[in-house]
């Protein structure tokens, strides 16, 4: 079976909500990335999913390409004059060799053959060119909110996390990387929601409909009550913090 044959499609059911409601990345991790490269002729976003990091990347590239093997994905992806979007496999992308600078792969790393996709990188990026992976942490709101959003998170869905979530709880820590490391320093992503807003995000989560498909229930109802007892407010929003985990390396 060939590497783009295995992709598992765990985001297309849901991919106007996760258009919707993920949260955005900083922009200060674009601009350090970009800081990294010798030249800013060309990116490419791999695993892009709605192009959330594809387009923070355009102040600082000519081009960016953006790949995802989930077409829902890039149906809803919003477009941009210079962001080019494919269907593809991280894997085998069919871009040309050594014909991008940066490589940015945002909380979709863990889906990915690694040493296929390691190769893919080697052959795509220019010689000096950086390779960035990043996942984040589950999101931090308050003592009361958090404990009940981890309960939830390991208990009721934890058994229906795919393997592959393990590289995210893991935080990419145990990933052993192919090229020379660059200690980054530290980003979060950040945001001020209402209550509605965070049970839109909750949605997204690719163990709830593992859950609703073997169980033919929604398992937010298991958790959406005593969320909204602890904030009671629907309209009131409330800052909410995800840590970034990132490694970077710079392929010579």
């Amino acid at each position: 079976m060939s590497v783009a044959n295995t992709f598992k499609d765990h985001f297309s059911k849901q991919a106007g909500d996760y258009a919707q409601y993920r949260p955005s990345y900083p922009p200060a991790l674009f601009a350090y990335l970009a800081g990294l490269c010798n030249k800013h002729d060309a990116a490419w976003d791999c695993g892009t999913g709605n192009g959330q990091a594809a387009l923070l990347l355009i102040p600082y590239f000519e081009r960016v390409f953006a790949s995802d093997p989930s077409a829902a994905q890039i149906e809803h992806a919003e477009p941009h004059e210079r962001i080019a979007y494919r269907v593809a496999a991280a894997e085998a992308s069919g871009f040309p060799v050594q014909s991008v600078d940066l490589i940015t792969v945002a909380q979709a790393f863990h889906w990915f053959n690694f040493e296929a996709f390691f190769r893919e990188a080697q052959r795509v990026l220019r010689p000096g060119g950086i390779l960035a992976i990043w996942c984040y942490s589950l999101l931090r709101i308050r003592p009361d909110i958090d404990s009940l959003i981890d309960d939830y998170y390991t208990r009721i869905i934890g058994p229906y996390w795919p393997a592959e979530r393990r590289w995210v709880d893991d935080q990419y820590r145990s990933v052993s990387l192919p090229f020379p490391e660059i200690n980054p320093p530290t980003f979060a992503m950040t945001a001020n929601w209402r209550r509605e807003a965070l049970f839109g995000y909750l949605r997204t989560w690719s163990a709830r409909q593992a859950y609703i498909r073997e169980r033919g229930s929604d398992p937010l109802n298991l958790l959406l009550p005593a969320l909204r007892e602890s904030w009671p407010d629907a309209s009131q929003p409330l800052p909410i913090t995800w840590p970034l985990h990132l490694r970077v390396c710079r392929v010579l």
